[in-house]
């Protein structure tokens, strides 16, 4: 079904069709709007049998889907920039585990004190982390390799990072084909 859709919106909608059965989530600017949007689809019942667990921290959204993978659950979260730079032990951890954790990337500059610029610094700096890393052109791409991503990670047994352009494509708004449950 042709939507038109805020990347970030199309992205939450996707990652919500692969049915994770935990989303960890601290907000992070560009990434906020795709886990708000799976907890208010989690509020509300759309995105059924599923744990979303607001965590203090990148460290601890990673840490926790590394506990919720390790436990059998299909886990799911979500970071960007110095984010991505304060989970990195647990990164490591998780690929050195072999878990099928999905990641969305929103991609930002690492810069001090802060950088809102797009720029691929941050999960460049994850490229030798044991992740798959894979990057969306347009919000077309980033919902299809969402979907994609599970199938991967759980086929592998890896986890892996959908990158995505932080503020061009997460806050976008294009026309994406958002597929059927029963396609997923």
């Amino acid at each position: 079904m042709l939507k038109q859709l805020e990347g970030s919106q199309g992205v939450a909608q996707a990652v919500a069709l692969c049915r994770p059965e935990v989303v960890c989530a601290y907000p992070i600017s560009p990434q906020t709007h795709i886990v708000e949007a799976l907890g208010a689809l989690c509020r509300k019942g759309v995105l059924k049998d599923c744990e979303y667990i607001n965590v203090e921290s990148e460290f601890a959204a990673m840490s926790v889907a590394i506990g919720a993978s390790v436990a059998g659950a299909r886990a799911y979260t979500a970071t960007a920039s110095q984010g991505l730079l304060f989970m990195v032990e647990a990164v490591y951890n998780a690929s050195g585990l072999g878990l099928p954790i999905v990641m969305t990337v929103a991609n930002r500059a690492i810069g001090a004190p802060i950088n809102i610029w797009n720029d691929h610094s941050d999960s460049m700096s994850q490229r030798d982390s044991g992740w798959i890393q894979i990057y969306a052109e347009n919000n077309q791409e980033a919902c299809d390799m969402h979907i994609e991503a599970f199938r991967i990670a759980e086929e592998l047994s890896l986890p892996v990072m959908v990158c995505m352009d932080g503020f061009v494509l997460t806050h976008a708004f294009e026309r994406i084909d958002i597929p059927s449950q029963e396609d997923v």
